[in-house]
């Protein structure tokens, strides 16, 4: 049965905006690290950002620093990503992901960590 599933992506100019969703099941949503990553065709799945829980703590990849902003809505279980100042290189399938990290561990950027997934929304910006 589906538990992540993402939605919000589309074509969009260079310059312009776009926020991502991504609902989660009940089960899901409580795990205390859910992240964003992206994959290029032909290239590796990786984070662009990051989020812990409780304490909403969260973590940049370099690349998308100062025009990402990671949150989310526990009264509606989804995980947002709002992407501002878009680049064609930012093009690319996006996907949500969760897993529980042990207490003392910082929420990892390391795809085979994350236990959860969703199906992608694709981002073009041209």
């Amino acid at each position: 049965h589906v538990q992540l599933v993402e939605s919000g992506g589309g074509s969009v100019a260079a310059g312009g905006s776009l926020r991502l969703s991504c609902v989660a099941s009940r089960d899901i949503y409580s795990s205390n690290c859910m992240g964003w990553f992206r994959k290029t065709p032909g290239g590796e799945r990786d984070a662009v950002a990051v989020i812990a829980n409780p304490g909403d703590r969260t973590y940049y990849a370099d690349p998308v620093k100062g025009r990402a902003t990671i949150s989310r809505d526990n009264a509606k279980n989804t995980l947002y990503l709002q992407m501002n100042s878009l680049k064609p290189e930012d093009t690319a399938m996006y996907y949500c992901a969760a897993y529980l990290a042990l207490p003392w561990q910082r929420c990892s950027f390391r795809e085979n960590d994350y236990r959860y997934w969703g199906q992608g929304t694709q981002v073009t910006v041209s």
